[in-house]
């Protein structure tokens, strides 16, 4: 599947997910229902996959921690914020160089409709 077909996957369980919790929750239960919909759907995820910091050919032990990693190609990052803002974006992207990954989905489920709190971000490698 490709990056854009799991996006699509991705943004429909969002909404689903939102469509039934609505906003005002913990960021960590948005995870744990995204995780479970997405599972339904047959895709391979990991929550809280930790990504390594390699500095000057050394790998740093800092605990970095995507989400949901999606088919070891989408990275999801979820919010629970009044407002994305520009350092969110530059999070995800960090993300996704680290993980040598091309797109990553910024999620803010404290929206009142979905689409205005999603954010496509991708790497240009």
């Amino acid at each position: 599947m490709t990056e854009n077909e799991l996006s699509r996957i991705i943004l429909d369980s969002a909404i689903q997910v939102h469509r039934s919790l609505g906003p005002g929750l913990l960021e960590s239960a948005y995870q744990k229902c995204l995780a479970y919909e997405l599972e339904q759907q047959g895709l391979n995820i990991e929550v809280e996959r930790g990504l390594p910091l390699v500095y000057r050919n050394v790998e740093m032990e800092v605990g970095y921690r995507v989400d949901i990693f999606v088919n070891r190609k989408v990275i999801i990052e979820i919010k629970s914020v009044d407002a994305l803002n520009d350092i969110h974006l530059a999070q995800v992207l960090t993300y996704l160089k680290l993980s040598d990954c091309k797109l990553g989905l910024l999620i803010n489920f404290n929206s009142k409709l979905l689409k205005d709190g999603f954010r496509r971000v991708v790497n240009n490698l």
